[in-house]
């Protein structure tokens, strides 16, 4: 996705902010399905496009209501909210005051302006990565699904959660027994669900061996990619950050430079055994021209 489709869609969002849309319709504006456009734009961006759309509408809201043109009722049917409730509680997280003291004045507002996408000059820092082709690969693997919306959940830490608690349910182990010492490689794989615009699924596991038969049943399943080429770069560091800052460079300086995208294929984090030094994981980014 370039920046002259990611200023598209929030040209789309901002055209249509006070009807019921969220990052699902800016998808399909610049024709790109849910799942693609939220991860391009929240990496991108730092922030994912329903917040945007909540704090254009509730930066909005305050400057009406200052103007005393509404009332705090139709402020909250306007921007999106079924009840002055909800609609005072999101108002007050964001701008520090409840919209009946802003209305008798005094009180300070927060502007969130619309976003505009510009090129910039920086970086000059070295970036590696190499390209891989894969055939078909077969997976063992525990997944849930989760909600788009959670991929930037800095306070629930949803993924980090799940690989704490399969480790805690001791799923992982018997993946891993599977497999001889030195090749007890563990994937992080993340893709969507086919039928949700709203959800993708990950799963913690192994590349299938032929013996997930030896497994308990109900527990794990079998996650097959179809062939596809990749884009591979090393996350260095001492936990998970490192595969956030991949990601911010991956969409900010590999995708402009190169030509490149990422395409709606699984992309995965390998976790090896027996690891370079330094090395967190690898992370494989499925991309085509």
């Amino acid at each position: 996705m370039g920046i002259e489709l990611l200023q598209r869609a929030i040209n789309f969002m901002e055209e249509h902010l006070l009807e019921d849309i969220g990052y699902v319709e800016a998808a399909k504006s610049v024709h790109m399905s849910g799942y693609s456009f939220h991860r391009v734009f929240s990496f991108t961006v730092g922030m994912t496009a329903n917040e945007y759309i909540r704090q254009r509408r509730l930066s909005l809201a305050g400057q009406e209501l200052r103007a005393g043109n509404i009332s705090v009722l139709d402020a909250a049917l306007k921007y999106g909210y079924e009840s002055p409730e909800s609609f005072t509680k999101a108002f007050a997280k964001f701008h520090g005051s409840t919209p009946r003291q802003v209305k008798a004045g005094g009180e300070p507002l927060r502007l969130f302006d619309p976003l505009m996408i510009k090129i910039t000059i920086g970086g000059g820092g070295m970036l590696e990565y190499r390209l891989e082709h894969r055939e078909r690969m077969r997976f063992i693997v525990v997944k849930r699904a989760f909600d788009n919306e959670t991929l930037l959940d800095r306070e629930g830490r949803s993924i980090p959660g799940f690989w704490t608690e399969c480790g805690e349910k001791g799923l992982i182990e018997p993946m891993q027994k599977l497999c001889p010492e030195g090749e007890r490689d563990l994937y992080g794989l993340c893709g969507p669900v086919r039928k949700s615009e709203t959800e993708f699924y990950y799963g913690i596991g192994i590349r299938d061996n032929g013996r997930v038969g030896e497994l308990a049943e109900g527990e794990y399943d079998l996650w097959e990619t179809e062939p596809a080429d990749y884009a591979v770069f090393k996350c260095k560091g001492p936990d998970g950050e490192c595969i956030d800052a991949a990601w911010d460079r991956f969409f900010k300086e590999f995708c402009p430079q190169t030509g490149y995208a990422q395409t709606d294929a699984p992309d995965f984090e390998l976790y090896y055994e027996r690891g370079e030094p330094g090395v967190f994981c690898e992370l494989w980014v499925p991309v085509r021209k």
